[in-house]
């Protein structure tokens, strides 16, 4: 109950962190959005209006009512995101896993454009600046990369000082996006038509190929996924409240950009790529440079202020995707949807970690689609496709948390006919980018899926071989093997990592590892075992004592979103169950004993290697021979356990996942007279 008030409770506070955090995405929208609207298009009232009406049913069905008033509600103890809703309806039906991986790799190929596309915007913004009018293009290129370079250096550090200001630069943002709007609504009033939901039907049914405007319009709401990841950072209520100024100013902006452009009926503005074709400027001969609305109505002696201030938020909400990558990756690797990789916390804040694996992986990223893609025009043609995919996945995780509470059949199938009816239209609308740039997006999310789809799969099949036995079935021999002084000790505290979750059992691999071939004598056996919860943050642990100071069972009970540092979280149980007089670790060594010197602790990691005695289908077997090599590339078992600092010792074994069942092998018979 606390925590439910905890997550409502609004603050004044609350909301300028929700302000920092959550809106850069869906806030920088006004920098491109009319641009991709107009773009080669004669400027007409229909046209303006019906745009306009569009946004704004857009971001009240999808952001405000979707997101904002119901995905909110299915938080995770706090927590949100495609993933925490996972959790919460993964034991419902096993197929889930697959909207919750797409949505995943969707967004994370989303933080690869959205820093491109909003810093690009930002800066092009250069041009209108008289003196700057004839900035090249490669010169933009090479300020973007710039700032790019240190935006991705400056994630080792993490954002914990200079955080604090996100709130109040975005705060100024979406004020100079209200004052701009207003200076131009007060100007032409007719503008006001647009909340009339009956310009945005005329304009997808009458306007010439009006239906793949969608494709343009869906540009104003692609942060939506935002505001239900950073849930548990601002908390239900600040999102909420704060919600209600950024609509409101990002209204006002739209509706501002729209009125100027109604004073420019008949122009066509189009974007290099089209000026460049042939076929375009034989239709529209008059055709002009784009000139970007959301510059046009700054007044010149306020430009420069205005690009650095739009800058500064094209950044901010770099960060926010950043960042956000960081914790959805995190995630999946914890519920093993993704190769483990070195996980760094720069800052004590909570949530704020650093993976220099991502970090270059997204740095690559955008720096190939600045490249590529050369302007913010371009870059429209590759934005908003992959990020509809993961809107559909959230609505069907959504609809089977509907069914979870109970709530009204009638309901959820209303909500899913609804919401994948608007969700599958921007979809197709999206569809005609993909020969214009459209598949770079569609590619990075394809490959991050089939990451997620190979390690998930892998794991299902390596199921079929993991065999466990019953404990007590060995609790003799291990005993009689711990008391046996004619074999050497290995150690004095011997600790296994075991994937078991039922405590009465174990891996066969272990059994054969302690007591076959070369024995392992110990003093002391300890299984460890590490349970990931639907929970965000739990942190406990259990402890069994099968044979009192002889063989231990620990199991850590860890939330998604905690790091197993295995390393210093073993220690505390040591320390605890010593402190309780539970286990005596001093060293069974005479001279050791003598002195009250603590026992060595020797960590035993069973890695595996894919077995040439597999007779698997096609399929699988390169299913497996991907997961292996996928292996290679992530950190080591031991080390995402954090268990580098320890004593640990690496034992290979072979996985036969599926044994050949026919070996043609046929003995011949020699007789002495053929020998002859």
């Amino acid at each position: 109950m606390a925590n439910n008030h905890s997550i409502n409770k609004v603050t004044a506070a609350g909301v300028l962190i929700a302000l920092g955090i959550i809106y850069g995405d869906i806030g920088t929208s006004p920098l491109y959005v009319f641009s991709a609207v107009i773009n080669g298009k004669p400027i007409s009232e229909l046209l303006i209006l019906g745009a306009i009406s569009c946004i704004f049913w857009t971001l009240t069905l999808q952001t405000t009512l979707k997101y904002v008033i119901l995905t909110l509600q299915a938080d995770n103890k706090g927590e949100g995101g495609i993933f925490s809703l996972y959790t919460l309806v993964r034991r419902q039906k096993k197929w889930l896993v697959f909207p919750a991986m797409l949505g995943g790799a969707a967004l994370l190929a989303d933080g690869m454009i959205t820093p491109p596309i909003s810093i690009t915007s930002a800066i092009e913004g250069l041009r209108n600046i008289p003196v700057l009018h004839e900035i090249t293009e490669s010169t933009i290129i090479i300020i973007v990369i710039g700032i790019l370079c240190v935006l991705f250096f400056m994630q080792q550090f993490g954002t914990n000082s200079i955080g604090k200001m996100f709130g109040p630069i975005m705060s100024l943002w979406f004020l100079m996006l209200a004052v701009l709007g207003i200076s131009y609504v007060v100007t032409d009033f007719t503008i006001l038509k647009a909340f009339n939901p009956y310009y945005a039907i005329k304009l997808l049914t009458v306007y010439p190929s009006g239906f793949w405007i969608l494709g343009a319009i869906f540009l104003c709401t692609t942060g939506a996924e935002a505001l239900y990841s950073d849930l548990g950072h601002c908390g239900r209520g600040n999102i909420r409240i704060s919600w209600i100024f950024v609509k409101v100013c990002l209204i006002l902006n739209y509706l501002g950009q729209g009125a100027w452009l109604l004073s420019q009926k008949g122009v066509v503005y189009a974007n290099q790529d089209l000026i460049k074709s042939a076929g375009f400027l034989s239709k529209f001969p008059n055709a002009i440079d784009m000139q970007n609305p959301f510059y046009a109505i700054m007044p010149g002696w306020f430009l420069l202020w205005g690009i650095i201030i739009a800058t500064a938020a094209a950044i901010i909400a770099s960060q926010a995707l950043i960042s956000g990558s960081f914790t959805l990756i995190s995630e999946a690797i914890r519920l093993n949807l993704w190769p483990k990789m070195k996980i760094n916390y720069p800052t004590e804040a909570k949530g704020q970690l650093f993976i220099p694996g991502i970090n270059t992986l997204l740095f690559v990223g955008c720096c190939a689609i600045v490249l590529y893609f050369k302007s913010s025009g371009a870059m429209e043609a590759a934005y908003g496709l992959a990020i509809t995919l993961c809107m559909l996945a959230t609505t069907v995780l959504f609809s089977n948390y509907l069914i979870s509470k109970r709530v009204s059949p009638a309901l959820i199938w209303f909500f899913l006919f609804v919401y994948i009816s608007i969700e599958a239209c921007f979809l197709i609308a999206n569809l005609e980018k993909f020969p214009h740039g459209g598949f770079v997006t569609l590619i990075i999310a394809g490959g991050l899926f089939s990451v997620m789809y190979i390690w998930y799969r892998a794991r299902k099949i390596k199921a079929r071989y993991v065999e466990f036995v019953r404990v007590e079935e060995y609790i003799p021999k291990i005993e009689e093997l711990s008391n046996d002084s004619s074999v050497p000790k290995y150690a004095t505290h011997l600790v296994y990592l075991t994937s078991a979750n039922n405590p009465k059992e174990i891996e066969h691999k272990i059994m054969y590892s302690i007591l076959r071939g070369k024995p392992k004598r110990a003093d002391i056996y300890w299984f460890v075992h590490v349970h990931t919860l639907d929970d965000p943050y739990t942190s406990e642990y259990t402890v069994e004592h099968i044979i009192p100071n002889d063989i231990i069972r620990v199991e850590f009970r860890l939330g998604f979103r905690i790091q197993p540092l295995l390393n210093l979280m073993f220690k505390k149980v040591v320390e605890d169950l010593v402190a309780n007089r539970e286990v005596n670790i001093t060293s069974r060594y005479e001279s050791q004993q003598r002195n009250n010197m603590v026992g060595d602790f020797q960590f035993i990691v069973m890695e595996k290697f894919l077995s040439q005695d597999n007779e698997l289908p096609f399929s699988e077997h390169l299913i497996m021979r991907l997961y292996f090599w996928l292996k290679e590339l992530s950190v080591s078992e031991e080390r995402s356990f954090g268990l580098e600092q320890s004593n640990v010792a690496v034992e290979k074994f072979p996985l036969v996942v599926a044994p050949v069942s026919k070996l043609k092998l046929n003995r011949v018979w020699f007789n002495e007279e053929e020998e002859g």
